[in-house]
């Protein structure tokens, strides 16, 4: 042992025997903190207003501040960049395998939604936000999550008059009655299993330590998809040669030419992108977005219940019709086409895409 350290362990030892008395009775660690830095620390908002500072933001501030300190992480609507979470949508998703949790499908209370962003947003400049600016992020969240319109103002005087839709979808905590009594009891060592055997695997998860099964099934699965939309596109292309060999040779028929299956197929896919927020078929009802059963050629904004952006009612006002070359400029980048909308899908890049899902769009309309 070197000279330094045995001068050190002797000192720390030395110190810890004299204080030992002390540290019976107190730590002598620090100092009772004043009020103003516990005034600092205090910030946290309850369901009932308590702690709320005063402030105020519109849902249009609140989407320029969004998309500037949130949007990088949360997309411009909500929707979630990559891992980040979603922000908007989700609702009748609490009853699915994976639902979708947000203060528009699950969270009772908007303090929730002011308290959070307010002590850790953004991500890496933590308590940067001013009260008007989280006031106003929370407009705008409250906004693409259908609460309120796209002129409403949040503030402190009418904060609790906000309900979220499952705030009576919580109770209180039961545990102390029901769990700890049955797993705090005598535990049973008789009558005992003689030997252990797996029964079932978490494969979903992927936590299950003999999971080579599970993996195999992830890859075929992989592997099928993969093979099954190769085929589909080489069916397109073979679909498209056969039709214009089919139109050079005979004339043009008088009625719309059939849909071409493989394109429907392959549209069928893609709506796949869809589903999350729109409906098609019989029975389809509105979700985050409308209905999309028979769109094709349906005026803009014209479901009847749905609840359509400013921006988009103006577009059904002037006269925007969902036809073919509309719905393909749409499609190709749905903000660029319709300034606005609350439409959070990014867009479809390839053209054989945007056509796809618009014979498949024709098909379920007819």
């Amino acid at each position: 042992m070197s000279k330094f350290l045995e001068t050190t362990l002797a000192a720390t030892t030395a110190a810890l025997v004299l204080a030992a008395p002390a540290s019976a009775e107190k730590f002598n660690l620090g100092r009772e903190a004043i009020p103003e830095e516990v005034a600092a620390w205090d910030i946290d908002v309850r369901p009932d207003g308590l702690g709320l500072p005063e402030g105020r933001g519109t849902v249009a501030e609140g989407e320029e501040i969004f998309a500037e300190k949130c949007a990088m992480c949360h997309g411009e609507f909500g929707e979630g960049v990559d891992r980040w979470p979603v922000l908007a949508g989700g609702q009748g998703s609490l009853k699915d395998e994976r639902p979708v949790k947000t203060i528009g499908s699950y969270w009772p209370y908007l303090s929730t939604a002011w308290d959070y962003p307010h002590r850790a947003m953004p991500f890496g400049f933590a308590r940067s936000l001013t009260a008007d600016e989280t006031y106003a992020i929370d407009a705008y969240l409250l906004y693409v999550n259908d609460l309120v319109d796209e002129d409403f103002e949040l503030n402190r005087e009418n904060f609790t008059s906000i309900h979220l839709p499952n705030e009576n979808g919580f109770y209180m905590d039961d545990r102390d009655q029901v769990e700890v009594p049955k797993f705090t009891r005598e535990p049973c060592m008789e009558n005992c299993k003689e030997s252990v055997e797996i029964t079932a695997r978490a494969a979903v998860l992927d936590v299950t330590p003999e999971e080579t099964a599970a993996r195999k099934a992830e890859e075929a699965a992989k592997a099928a998809a993969q093979d099954e939309e190769a085929k589909v596109e080489e069916g397109t292309a073979a679909g498209a040669s056969e039709t214009v060999a089919a139109e050079e040779a005979a004339p043009a028929p008088a009625a719309e030419a059939a849909l071409d299956p493989e394109l429907v197929k392959r549209g069928e896919k893609v709506f796949k992108k869809c589903k999350a927020c729109h409906a098609v078929g019989e029975g389809a009802k509105n979700k985050t977005g409308p209905i999309l059963t028979g769109v094709v050629g349906r005026p803009a904004a014209s479901v009847e219940g749905f609840k359509y952006s400013r921006a988009l009612r103006a577009k059904g006002e002037e006269g925007l019709v969902w036809d073919e070359a509309a719905l393909i400029e749409f499609l190709k980048k749905p903000k660029a086409f319709v300034p606005k909308t609350k439409m959070s899908f990014a867009g479809l890049k390839k053209e054989k895409d945007r056509e796809a899902i618009i014979a498949y769009l024709k098909s379920v309309g007819q």
